[in-house]
């Protein structure tokens, strides 16, 4: 088997697996954390928005934040883990990536992964099992197929 890593991650975290085989328990090698995902909004927006005049007349109002604070976080961490990734391909530190996230959290960490990085990536399984045993991540993520 070739040199193979397991990410599950979700908006908040990532546990990085080597696997050896299909059989033998992986080797959890590495923890990755974003807490600032876990905060409230209002904890992530705790300055006020900005005030703005209307063109016409004399009305103010409160602007509106133009991206999700939580989303903005998930994107934030899915561009770390990405190039945490990246930099692992560049040392040679795997050979072969095999990624477990929840579907919308998959699309970000595709949206931010170097192309040469994702051509290593042999299979995805959408599923959020970052808090589940390493055995329930082996078994979805080296299932035969």
């Amino acid at each position: 088997m070739k040199k193979t890593w397991v990410v599950a991650a979700e908006s908040s975290r990532a546990r990085i697996f080597q696997a050896e085989s299909r059989l033998k328990p992986m080797k959890e090698i590495e923890g990755l954390a974003h807490p600032e995902s876990r905060a409230r909004v209002l904890d992530i927006n705790a300055d006020n928005a900005g005030r703005a005049f209307d063109r016409a007349g004399q009305g103010r109002h409160a602007m509106e934040n133009e991206v999700d604070p939580k989303k903005h976080e998930a994107e934030m961490f899915a561009k770390q883990i990405a190039e945490h990734l990246d930099k692992a391909r560049a040392k040679g530190e795997f050979e072969d990536v095999i990624v477990v996230a929840a579907p919308e959290f998959l699309g970000l960490l595709r949206k931010h992964v170097n192309p040469i990085t994702a051509k290593m990536v042999s299979k995805t399984v959408t599923k959020n099992l970052v808090r589940e045993t390493e055995e329930v991540i082996r078994k979805a993520a080296l299932a035969l197929e």
